[in-house]
């Protein structure tokens, strides 16, 4: 096998972005496992990576992966998201909505606040609707 440079590890990187959105995971995967091997710190490989696990079915290594991100990078909106995805998929519904509350909580783009179960603003004075504010 040639030997590897940083400026490989970016060009796999970045194939590995292509393939993503190609949806073709795996093949990601097997370029992002040189990168993290090469640059076990490079948080954005993992959460790529995470993000090829999840498409792949890999629910375990996805789970895994994500916790690593977070704990580098406790306040990473999206990383709290995919992980709530991850655990959606894999039956685990308590534990997927509070790490999508940390996500809404982070960062309260629609997707997230859906996902949160918070309801949208409806005219409340800017508050989420709450549990409470069901019952009229």
């Amino acid at each position: 096998m040639p030997e590897r440079s940083p400026e490989t590890h970016v060009i796999d990187y970045r194939a590995a972005e292509q393939l993503l959105s190609a949806r073709d995971p795996r093949g990601a995967i097997r370029l992002l496992d040189s990168v993290i091997a090469a640059h076990p710190e490079n948080t954005a490989a993992r959460l790529l990576r995470a993000r090829a696990f999840f498409l792949s079915a890999q629910l375990h290594r996805a789970e895994l992966e994500f916790q690593i991100v977070l704990e580098r990078e406790p306040d990473n909106a999206f990383a709290h998201f995919a992980l709530g995805r991850t655990l959606e998929r894999a039956s685990r519904p308590d534990e997927a909505l509070r790490h999508f509350r940390l996500a809404a909580a982070l960062e309260p783009r629609p997707d997230f606040l859906e996902a949160a179960d918070f309801a949208p603003d409806r005219g409340n004075g800017g508050r989420a609707v709450g549990p409470d504010d069901a019952a009229g």
